[in-house]
């Protein structure tokens, strides 16, 4: 028995879209860190997603102990996706010390999620941290607005927050389609536009980053 069938179809897209843009980027890194890492974050989120919608298609036919489990690693899947956009945009945006001081700050947080996560199970804690995270980097593509790719990026971010605020509203527009259905659909075009950025972000210690 599918439980949640439009929440299932909706989270399996957005699996796809995420895992096509994670491949696309490690097949087009050409030794920038930068879209690596982006793509590590697009895998990351594809797999939370492709978790996700079992959970919500299949969790009353499914033991207890499985379908806790399930959206345990949907929700630390999270994290590490977060850390790594984090990572991704501050290997292009940043070099030396203050590079380093925000991979230290990326680590602790990330840290600090996983073993909270580890002891709840509310969505709003993965949201709040992906919040965090695109408060980061929103401030170092905004700073940094001439590096290749950041305009797609900040977009993104947008898109992230509508995605965010849909979801967190509660609001369904239709009885068969709910709030979840919803962020799935913003955080797909989201996907859309980080990868735009990210397919041709530049580490900033490279060269041709430097001189932009």
């Amino acid at each position: 028995m599918i439980t949640e069938p439009v929440t299932l179809a909706t989270d399996y897209a957005l699996a796809a879209v995420c895992l096509w843009a994670g491949a696309r980027l490690y097949m087009k890194s050409e030794h920038q860190r930068s879209r690596a890492f982006w793509g590590a974050a697009c895998l990351a989120l594809g797999f939370s997603a492709l978790l996700g919608g079992t959970y919500h298609g299949f969790q009353q036919s499914i033991p207890n102990f499985a379908a806790s489990w399930l959206w345990k690693f949907t929700v630390l899947l999270i994290g590490l996706a977060s850390f790594c956009m984090l990572a991704g945009s501050a290997t292009a945006t940043t070099a030396g010390p203050l590079r380093k001081g925000i991979f230290v700050f990326a680590i602790a947080k990330l840290v600090a999620y996983e073993g909270w996560m580890l002891r709840h199970d509310q969505f709003v804690w993965a949201i709040v941290d992906t919040a965090s995270t695109m408060a980061v980097v929103l401030a170092l593509h905004a700073v940094r607005h001439r590096v290749p790719g950041s305009h797609w990026i900040l977009a993104g971010v947008a898109a992230s927050a509508a995605a965010a605020l849909a979801q967190s509203s509660g609001l369904d527009l239709h009885e068969h389609f709910n709030h979840n259905d919803l962020y799935h659909i913003v955080q797909i075009a989201a996907i859309a536009l980080f990868y735009r950025g990210a397919a041709t972000i530049l580490d900033w210690s490279s060269p041709t980053a430097a001189t932009t």
